[in-house]
């Protein structure tokens, strides 16, 4: 299947690039060491860029590279933070997932590899998450004595339920692909997961082509 994005990028920036589609646009996370972690400049650009996204209200998909969605936040970052500049730093984080959560249109999370912590947080607050099978999910803080205040403890829970988010935050569990599937973590496993959430969007608009695009239905062939 061909991608239906072009090859110019209409936004740029150290951690990302936009392309866009005629259906949807493309942000891709490419930080330089490949791990997409989020510092906080990586926050602000993002949060700039995605309001500037949502005038145009067209779907969009955001991936990462093949083993890294995102390690989550900078922990040298964190060490350094004082109470003042960390209570700071989790409100920027919670805008950035309150810019995604209320989009005006789709948001699929194209996930391969490693999503761990801020990047899972961000995940979850995506309208739909669609994993690769080498996918890796997990909230390690607890391992550090740290907890998200990115609105992961909120949004988890309603979507696996409170006693396996508690596993996962208090244990500091990982989880692949084949189980976050099962317990409804993640929507659907692909072997190119931007391609299935663009499929996803194509068929939404081809169906209502006089609306506007919405979350295509799962689609059972070849999708695990």
């Amino acid at each position: 299947m061909k991608r239906d994005v072009t090859t110019e990028p209409s936004a740029q920036s150290t951690y990302f690039t936009v392309e866009h589609g005629r259906t949807h646009c493309l942000l891709r996370f490419n930080s330089l060491d490949g791990t997409n972690r989020m510092t906080q400049s990586f926050v602000e650009q993002l949060t700039a860029a995605l309001r500037e996204l949502a005038q145009s209200s067209v779907p969009m998909v955001i991936t990462g590279n093949r083993t890294f969605f995102s390690a989550g936040a900078d922990l040298n970052e964190i060490a350094a933070l004082t109470g003042p500049t960390a209570f700071d730093f989790s409100k920027m984080g919670q805008a950035l997932m309150i810019e995604i959560e209320r989009f005006p249109a789709p948001v699929y999370a194209a996930i391969s590899g490693y999503c761990m912590g801020g990047g899972l947080d961000l995940a979850l607050a995506c309208h739909s998450r669609i994993a690769s099978p080498n996918s890796v999910f997990g909230h390690r803080g607890a391992a550090l004595g740290l907890i998200t205040g990115w609105g992961g403890t909120q949004r988890l829970p309603r979507l696996v339920g409170k006693g396996r988010a508690l596993q996962m935050f208090v244990a500091a569990e990982k989880l692949n692909s084949e189980e976050a599937l099962r317990i409804g973590l993640i929507d659907a496993i692909a072997d190119d997961p931007v391609m299935e959430a663009v499929h996803r969007i194509k068929l939404r608009s081809e169906s209502s082509p006089d609306t506007p695009p919405r979350i295509a239905p799962l689609r059972p062939a070849g999708i695990r």
